[in-house]
């Protein structure tokens, strides 16, 4: 669009719908969002077909489309017109509004006159008021109720800006403007003090709202050259009305030209919710939202930016020289870009949103500065292992190498870190350097297991290679004091290589290696009670050939527990002190003669006066080898022997139950006063062989009854159990067996019945003799019986005996 060249669109149509699109496409056109604050804007309001549009075209060189009084009086302009102005400075735009007290609306219809008039206020610095002369002065005026509406709406705005309200006289007559303007503004006063305000704006001046300014021009069709003259000085009021002193009021409440299109478009909106404007909130919800867009814009941007695609993908092939500099430099480029965009937004909202651009932006290239330092720390680390070797080579200590070598590639890193580092982030290189440190370290160290290697096997070798031909010639010689002589090499040569290897080794500062085996001897030492009780229980419960001891009753349980005790305390004594010097101490002898014979020493009145162990020192050991003091050697020992004390207890519960289980016969007290005891009965038995057949009867059916009812197996499961099922089978069993007599007897009544056997005719030639020496029938009947019955229990015995061995064997 030219300069001389005006835009204007329709911004609400007449049933109230925001044109938004077509503003939008206004603003790119007219090139308004690069004002920023410098843009004025300018409404009129007026009855209709006062000549409110040509007024504009006149007077801002518009070209809103004017009433064609030919074609009659009638509604020109619909709802709300924008226009940008030609040839002021700044911008200015003017937006044309539907006249009031329209015919086409009717009376009653005057919701989108107090809506339009509401809008106009919120966005506009400036509002012309285009009024009749012949109207001042009347009380029902067509400016009474517009101005009525005017001041109404304006106290809906929450802390509205001051607004300059120009009332334009139109067709002015011959009365001079210095009598018709007092009469004006006296009649402006009085419409304001009739208008209802909220309690808090009561006592409220017209002046605290508006800045009234009044101008008259004659009729247009009448007096036109005068009209152009009088409108052209008015227009020179309009250049740089927003400097001080200008027509544009205050501008505290202005919105940056950048987001007029949303905030008109957000204000409409509010007023045809009938709601009230709350200005200073609308403003910080522009500002809100227009920074965003601005800040995702400049993200957007960023994201496809040749210059940063080109620096990440040169990042991943390898280190970039500058990268810093040059991420820093695109970084800034798009913040400066923001805050020239967003620079007349409110300041909190802006450097908020601000901030979070900035976070945005460090997420989007932390990826490419974490390559870079991982380039660096490469660099670094290969330079260490390069640097190191070197060191080494030219014949520098190890430790004096490795430590030179660290500090320099340490600062070559700090140094390509600056170099990285970015201005707009505070990002810290601190974990990068812990794994290049710990990476370098562990590199060192493994170089000084090898180096160590190397230095022990080399000495090896020169020793060995120093002592072969000696030790050969001498026994070729075969002298008397070869063995001798080869001592003597021996210690030579050994000294000298030990004294060589020692000086190798100092280089390497193992020191710190002795206090890590000292530390982890002290940790064992932490230990020792648990290992005690282990070394005790291993040799309380094994034998010398290592295999599980089985008390059996013929071990000497104290000389055992004796002697694992004294495998225990003679741990105990090895982890009492560090011995890595080789010289003598008494530990172990004190330890001993004090906790393992110290209980026999006193019972022999022996034991010391003073107990040695009652010192946290040991006698010719240095303080720093102590380990466990002799005080926390008794402690441990007392303790040691609580815990063990179970263990013994145990096995010697089961000696005693060993002894028992296998002593089942009485003592020899017992059977010698047995036989003094039952000598008669003895005899009696010796006297009566009937006893001794009973007995043996007893015997034979006790034995039967026991292997027929299977008593130890019916135990098997418990005494109650075996109890029950014994009584249950005990009256079957007896008369089972009585049966199997009464029929055998039978049987040797029968004719057919088997010939005696030879036991059975020596029995009854026996009871022959009996009865030849005692004619008493009944003995021989007791006989006769008796060695039936014996005959037969002993065949139901055996056979009750085979049965059961014969089911034992099958289970």
């Amino acid at each position: 669009m030219g300069a001389d060249e005006c835009c204007s669109t329709q911004l609400i149509d007449g049933d109230g719908e925001f044109n938004a699109a077509g503003l939008d496409s206004f603003m790119k056109t007219a090139r308004v969002a690069q004002c920023g604050l410098s843009y004025a804007v300018v409404s009129i309001m007026g009855p209709q077909s006062s000549g409110k549009s040509t007024l504009l075209n006149h007077l801002f060189k518009t070209n809103f489309r004017e009433m064609d009084a030919y074609r009659g009086r009638s509604q020109t302009t619909k709802g709300i017109w924008i226009a940008k102005c030609i040839g002021i400075e700044p911008c200015t735009i003017v937006m044309d509004l539907e006249g009031t007290d329209g015919r086409e609306r009717g009376e009653d219809d005057t919701t989108f006159e107090r809506q339009s008039a509401l809008f106009a206020l919120a966005i506009s610095d400036i509002v012309l008021i285009n009024m009749w002369c012949h109207d001042i002065g009347r009380e029902h005026a067509a400016n009474k109720p517009l101005l009525k509406t005017v001041f109404q709406v304006m106290m809906r705005l929450f802390s509205p800006r001051k607004t300059t309200l120009v009332f334009v006289i139109r067709d002015k007559s011959k009365t001079p403007l210095e009598r018709l303007e007092p009469v004006l503004r006296e009649d402006i006063q009085k419409i304001w003090d009739t208008v209802s305000k909220p309690q808090a704006l009561k006592e409220t001046p017209l002046s605290g709202f508006f800045n009234v300014e009044v101008t008259a021009l004659p009729s247009y069709e009448e007096k036109e050259v005068q009209f152009e003259e009088q409108v052209s000085q008015l227009r020179q009021r309009f250049f740089h009305s927003i400097a001080p002193g200008g027509l544009a009021g205050d501008r505290r409440g202005v919105v940056p030209a950048s987001g007029f299109s949303f905030s008109a478009q957000q204000i409409w909106k509010v007023i045809r919710e009938n709601k009230d404007l709350d200005l200073p909130a609308h403003k910080v919800m522009v500002a809100t939202v227009r920074c965003e867009e601005i800040a995702n814009e400049k993200l957007s941007h960023l994201s496809f930016d040749e210059r940063w695609l080109e620096l990440s993908e040169a990042v991943q092939a390898g280190p970039v020289p500058g990268f810093g500099r040059k991420l820093s430099t695109i970084l800034e480029s798009y913040l400066s870009q923001y805050d020239m965009e967003a620079i007349y937004f409110e300041e909190d909202v802006r450097l908020l949103k601000k901030q979070q651009l900035e976070t945005k932006a460090l997420h989007l290239v932390h990826p490419a500065y974490q390559t870079m330092l991982g380039h660096l720390r490469s660099q670094a680390l290969d330079r260490f292992k390069n640097e190191l070797k070197y060191s080494l080579k030219r014949g520098q200590g190890f430790a004096v190498s490795v430590l030179s070598t660290t500090q320099f590639c340490l600062h070559q890193f700090d140094q390509g870190y600056r170099d990285v580092s970015i201005k707009q982030a505070d990002w810290r290189s601190s974990k990068v350097r812990e794994k290049l440190l710990r990476d370098m370290e562990a590199h060192a160290a493994s170089v000084r297991s090898e180096k160590l290697s190397e230095i022990t096997a080399d000495y090896q070798n020169r020793l060995t290679d120093a002592l072969g031909e000696p030790v050969e010639s001498l026994f070729e010689a075969a002298e008397n004091d070869a063995w001798a002589s080869i001592r003597t090499l021996f210690n030579c040569e050994a000294g000298a290589a030990m004294s060589r290897f020692s000086d190798a080794l100092s280089g390497f500062e193992l020191e710190q290696e002795v206090m890590e085996n000292m530390k982890k001897a002290r940790e064992e030492a932490g230990k020792v009670l648990i290992r005690m009780k282990d070394r005790f229980s291993t040799v309380f419960s094994h034998d010398n050939d290592s295999m599980p001891r089985i008390w059996t009753g013929k071990e000497d349980i104290r000389q055992i527990t004796r002697d694992a005790r004294s495998a225990a305390l003679k741990l105990l004594s090895v982890m009492a002190v560090i011995r890595l010097d080789e010289k003598p101490d008494k530990v172990g002898s004190i330890l001993y003669s004090n906790l393992l014979d110290g209980p026999l020493a006193q019972e022999h009145g022996a034991g010391p006066s003073v107990d040695p162990l009652m010192s946290s020192t040991w006698v010719e050991v240095s303080p720093r080898n102590v380990l466990i003091s002799p005080v926390q050697c008794k402690s441990i020992w007392r303790q040691f022997k609580v815990e063990t004390a179970y263990t013994v207890s145990q096995a010697i519960s089961a000696l005693e139950a060993h002894k028992r289980s296998n002593n089942w016969l009485p003592p020899l007290w017992a059977i010698v006063v047995m036989i003094l005891l039952g000598f008669n009965e003895f005899m009696l038995l010796l006297r009566n062989p009937l006893y001794i057949v009973m007995l043996f009867v007893t015997f034979l059916v006790s034995k039967a009854l026991w292997v027929q009812l299977d008593v130890p197996g019916e135990f098997r499961h418990g005494a109650l159990s075996g109890l029950l099922a014994l009584s249950s089978r005990f009256l079957p069993t007896v008369m089972n067996i009585l049966r199997r007599l009464a029929d055998d007897g039978q049987n040797q009544h029968q004719p057919g019945r088997q010939p005696p056997t030879e036991s059975s005719r020596r029995l009854r030639d026996q009871a022959q003799m009996n009865t030849g020496s005692n004619p008493s029938s009944s003995s021989s009947a007791v006989s006769s019986s008796g060695s039936s019955t014996t005959e037969y229990l002993s065949r139901v015995g055996q056979t009750q005996a085979d049965e059961f061995d014969a089911a034992s064997s099958t289970s």
